[in-house]
């Protein structure tokens, strides 16, 4: 069954259809490329090419008697084509037509997920360049640190995305081979000629040793460079989610005019969005570690992989291109709220430029250890009685006497922190 999360260029490369239909092209390209080397005589490539096609229903018919779903195909495929099928499935195995298809649909997949990748990096480069130089507290630990820019956060994720590409189109290329190898892979019933020839009309590469299939280090590969992207989404829709909360409420999830948010709460506006795809992260980065169990197979071949792929690869794909253009709406209607960020970072009465004050103690002369001690007892002097920081160390007798005031004053300026920005947005690939 397809999810309902499915969009309809995915969900389609899924269905029993498309999938019968990619398994005719396997078995068409091997007939073309045995044609051209005179091992299919002209008239019997002529009606092949011409009436090879299938039943759905009929498939599903012939695979309830005999219990064998390719058998079930090529017996479909063979009363449409007549007398010339006996050139159909020659010198093959059933691998050869289910992982060659299964490259060409993993490549359609990867091809909509590159897409769906680049749409939603393209989102946050556009907030990032937006909000560039909006003023917003960095935390570490979940505690006020020093002032950044919600763009330089923007940032950060616009360049994990540019990494999620890389790896995607690095693991499009290790999927998108076929094998037309036949029995344990010896490719003694057809030449290697033939498998070359059939996977370059495929537009596949070859496995350069295959056995009965095709070895599933490649589609493992895959998979954990999924659980990897909808891992960064995860990370994306956390930042959010905590953004939200209603103490912070930096950024918010859109909220349509007709959106409710609680049965019982009529004021709640919840980042469902974002804890969704925290949810559904969970799933896909499961789902890795079934295909990488499904790398050790006895021998040349077991099936122990093939009823686990049957769910994890529809599913994995589809959630992720799922998660790819939520995302991407998340992030393009996302509420940023500035003022909010410019509370927050007045929050701690001058606590966050505690590093420029022990610096400028430092360059004055100070130990560092001093220094430190200075600094940190007005810091928690601050704290714990809830007095701006700034007037404690401007009163210090240690801090007067070792700082010029024009340069104490210069301590306190949030535009310090962002002298760099520009120079790190052209790093970053956001600017020229």
């Amino acid at each position: 069954m397809i999810p309902r999360y499915s969009r309809p260029e995915m969900a389609k490369l899924w269905t029993d259809e498309h999938k019968f239909k990619t398994w005719l092209r396997v078995e068409l390209a091997v007939c073309e490329a045995r044609f051209r080397r005179g091992e299919i005589p002209p008239q019997d490539w002529d009606q092949i090419r011409k009436k090879a096609s299938f039943s759905s229903r009929r498939i599903a018919e012939i695979e309830a008697e005999v219990k064998h779903d390719v058998i079930a195909f090529l017996t479909s495929v063979a009363e449409k084509v007549g007398p010339a099928s006996r050139h159909i499935h020659v010198g093959m195995t059933s691998s050869d037509v289910l992982d060659t298809a299964l490259a060409l649909a993993l490549k359609e997949a990867s091809d909509l997920l590159i897409a769906g990748a680049e749409r939603l990096r393209a989102a946050i480069g556009h907030q990032a360049r937006l909000h560039k130089f909006t003023p917003c507290i960095g935390r570490s630990h979940g505690v006020h640190a020093e002032p950044t820019t919600f763009g330089l956060k923007l940032a950060v994720w616009y360049c994990e995305m540019g990494r999620a590409l890389e790896r995607l189109e690095l693991a499009r290329r290790h999927i998108s081979v076929g094998q037309i190898s036949g029995a344990v892979g010896t490719c003694s019933h057809l030449p290697p000629s033939i498998e070359e020839e059939a996977l370059a009309l495929l537009g596949l590469g070859v496995d350069p040793v295959s056995t009965q299939v095709i070895q599933r280090d490649r589609h493992a590969f895959l998979l954990t460079t999924l659980a990897t992207v909808a891992a960064t989404i995860e990370k994306i829709t956390t930042e959010i989610r905590n953004l939200q909360r209603t103490e912070i409420l930096e950024a918010e999830e859109f909220f349509d005019v007709h959106q409710k948010g609680s049965s019982a709460m009529p004021h709640k506006r919840n980042p469902v969005t974002a804890e969704q795809m925290t949810g559904l992260a969970r799933v896909v980065r499961a789902n890795s570690l079934a295909a990488l169990e499904n790398v050790a197979l006895w021998h040349e071949r077991d099936i122990t992989h093939s009823s686990v792929e049957r769910v994890i690869l529809p599913d994995s794909c589809i959630l992720l291109d799922y998660m790819l253009a939520k995302t991407t709406q998340l992030v393009e209607k996302l509420l940023v709220y500035p003022g909010n960020m410019q509370a927050n970072i007045d929050k701690t009465l001058g606590l966050i430029y505690s590093q420029r004050v022990l610096l400028a103690l430092t360059d004055s002369g100070l130990v560092r250890e001093k220094a430190y001690k200075i600094v940190q007892e007005s810091a928690m002097r601050a704290w714990r009685e809830k007095v701006d920081f700034r007037e404690l160390i401007r009163k210090n007798p240690e801090v007067k006497r070792c700082v010029p005031p024009a340069k104490l004053k210069e301590c306190f300026s949030q535009d310090f922190y962002f002298k760099s920005v520009t120079h790190l947005f052209q790093r970053a690939g956001l600017e020229e």
